[in-house]
């Protein structure tokens, strides 16, 4: 459409001409004394309209001229430019391809490109980015190299530019991230969190750094932080959930180890989540650990709880390991303290050992709990039967033991005897 349009203005224009010049009789004279000279309008205006087109050519041509030294400076400086972006880039390559030594003496000279760029004046607006950049290469590499001083030297010099940038936060940012991680390399946790602590409050809470977080809190001991991070991650879903509940395992694991006293102990596991504490590992630690502080028996009894209803529940889910271990832990836990829980816990146990009467472990829990209680008979007859059975050779010391101490008690040597020699045996 556009290409018709044109098409018939030109015809319009050709014929417009055509009228015009075509009766134009007109003529101008032009006297020069002595002479006279006489020409046709249609010459004149021809005439003029070369005079115009040669006087524009000529003026084009001259300012030309005179901007070529400029363009020729522009030029050059195109050049430098380019060449200093080349040097870094190539920088970036050598340390990806890890020829740590070429990638920093690329970057190296790629600021000695750029500073040539400012002294001449002729420095490009991202130049402090440039910079900024180069100089990060530059620790990089010395990083990779050990060099320390280097590295710190141009991570200063980096953070610097990046502050007169006109990016300077995600400059920043992402050079202080870089220089947590170089802390976390070289064990140094502490200072990987101070440099975290510069990031802005947003900044703090993206994945990156949280991450970070974690890593540099484990090294430095500080679980709860890390536990606290590690559920920020979680909420983020920067683990998988099976990643997820493994690491919160790990960390709670390690709370509860540090604890040193039951109060501590007692405050670390309230400040779990109501999944992690029916965790039975965690419950079966944290309740081992407890009773090894001398805490309450009944507290620890309390933790193992929910442990032991899922055992009973749903004893497929529990292996044998567990299952033991989970023995030893209740039958710490046994001794009479004169509370409302100890006649529960009695009840609970002579219950899941008479609905499951084949299961040594809960005969051998029955009967231990009915010994500290003083119920002799129940107790020699429960643990009677679970020696029968049970497959841990440790658990079937402590009921041959048991037994003997009954046997003792009722006068009959004999029986004491072959007890005695059973728990010795295994």
């Amino acid at each position: 459409m556009r290409a018709a349009l044109w098409l018939m203005g030109l015809f319009a224009a050709a014929v417009a001409l055509a009228l015009f010049a075509g009766d134009n009789d007109g003529t101008v004279t032009i006297f020069w004394p002595p002479h006279r000279v006489d020409l046709s309008v249609n010459l004149v205006l021809l005439l003029l309209a070369g005079l115009f087109v040669l006087l524009h050519l000529a003026l084009r041509a001259f300012t030309a001229a005179l901007e070529l030294p400029r363009q020729a400076r522009r030029w050059r400086a195109q050049q430098r430019e380019r060449a200093t972006h080349a040097a870094l880039l190539d920088a970036m390559m050598q340390y990806s391809a890890g020829r740590f030594l070429r990638a920093r003496k690329a970057a190296e000279g790629a600021l000695a490109r750029e500073q040539a760029l400012v002294e001449a004046g002729n420095a490009p607006p991202h130049a402090t980015a440039l910079r900024a950049l180069a100089h990060m290469t530059v620790a990089e590499s010395a990083h990779a190299l050990q060099d320390h001083a280097t590295r710190d030297t141009h991570l200063e010099q980096a953070l610097k530019a990046a502050t007169r940038s006109g990016t300077a936060a995600e400059l920043r940012e992402g050079m202080l991230l870089r220089a947590a991680r170089w802390a976390l390399n070289d064990r140094d946790p502490a200072s990987a969190l101070a440099r975290l602590e510069e990031l802005p409050t947003g900044a703090q809470r993206r994945t990156a750094a949280l991450r970070i977080k974690l890593k540099a809190a484990r090294q430095h001991g500080r679980i709860a932080d890390a536990m606290d991070t590690a559920r920020l991650l979680a909420k983020h879903r920067a683990f998988s959930p099976d990643a997820a509940r493994s690491l919160s395992r790990s960390l709670a694991a390690e709370l509860i180890n540090q604890a040193h006293d039951p109060g501590q102990l007692q405050a670390v596991w309230e400040s779990l989540d109501p999944v992690e504490r029916a965790k039975p590992d965690l419950a079966l630690r944290a309740a081992q650990r407890l009773l090894d502080l001398g805490g309450a028996h009944a507290m620890a009894r309390e933790w193992l709880r929910p442990a032991w209803d899922e055992m009973v529940a749903l004893p497929e889910s529990f292996g044998n390991v567990q299952r033991v271990r989970l023995a030893r832990v209740l039958q710490a836990g046994l001794l009479a303290t004169g509370e409302p829980s100890d006649q529960q816990w009695l009840a609970r146990l002579e219950a899941a050992a008479q609905a499951n009467p084949r299961d040594a472990t809960l005969q051998y829990l029955a009967g231990m709990a009915c010994l500290h209680r003083g119920l002799w008979g129940r107790a020699q007859m429960l643990l009677a039967q679970a020696t029968r059975s049970l497959s841990d050779e440790d658990l079937r010391r402590h009921a041959w033991r048991a037994l003997a101490e009954l046997a003792e008690q009722r006068g009959d040597a004999q029986a004491a005897s072959e007890a005695w020699k059973r728990a010795a045996t295994g």
